[in-house]
């Protein structure tokens, strides 16, 4: 009988002036959830709910790296997104009750193939591999604890591509984790990425992409 493999090493992100780091369970995604990347991608803002996909936990980079340029893509896109880290879950849990499943926030960058995404959209197929590739959850340092309404960006180089505030989400963080425990039981180590503001764009080899949230810890990203 041919051996076991090894087990993979689990998957935790860096925390913010701390020794200790963050084990990740499972990557949820928020899809379209501002009004003008909604407007962007085709979708009126005014009657979607929300709606989901995942990547996978070692899809996590942390701000600083450098990644190869994703294969079998012409058109990689960086999202910008604030990311909601859980320290405890549960099923069917009621907005006003979800904060309190909060352990912290993080800056965070969706990497999207677009062209992939596109493509299966138009044969009305899952898009998993535009979006749960390899490195493709870029995330800035975890800070403990609530965050306040915040400015979001993303600059390519010294260009600056998305901009806007927390508060233009058509959901509110709380209303995003009362709607994802309808569908799979949450908990702890569960991130949480609440879409994404307009001006989605693409990045070239050898271009560095930086978002940021308020004052969380930028997320960082060099592309080989």
């Amino acid at each position: 009988m041919p051996a076991l493999p090894p087990i993979p090493a689990p998957v935790t992100l860096p925390i913010h002036e701390s020794h200790q780091r963050f084990p990740v369970r499972r990557i949820f995604c928020v899809g379209r959830n501002y009004a003008e990347h909604t407007r962007e991608m085709g979708g009126d803002p005014t009657r979607e709910a929300p709606f989901f996909f995942t990547k996978p936990a070692d899809a996590c980079v942390p701000s600083g790296a450098t990644i190869p340029y994703p294969p079998r893509t012409a058109d990689l896109h960086h999202e910008a997104e604030l990311v909601v880290a859980l320290a405890s879950g549960g099923r069917d849990v009621a907005a006003q009750d979800a904060a309190a499943l909060i352990w912290g926030h993080a800056a965070g960058n969706d990497l999207t193939r677009r062209d992939l995404q596109a493509e299966a959209k138009s044969a009305r197929r899952p898009w998993d591999m535009a979006k749960a590739f390899d490195h493709s959850a870029i995330l800035g340092a975890l800070v403990e604890g609530p965050i306040a309404d915040a400015p979001i960006t993303c600059h390519v180089g010294d260009r600056l591509t998305q901009s806007a505030r927390l508060s233009d989400m058509i959901w509110s963080v709380p209303e995003i984790i009362a709607h994802l425990s309808t569908y799979v039981d949450l908990h702890p180590g569960d991130l949480i990425f609440t879409g994404t503001p307009a001006g989605v764009g693409p990045i070239a080899r050898g271009e560095t992409c930086t978002v940021t949230v308020g004052d969380l810890p930028p997320a960082t990203v060099n592309l080989a």
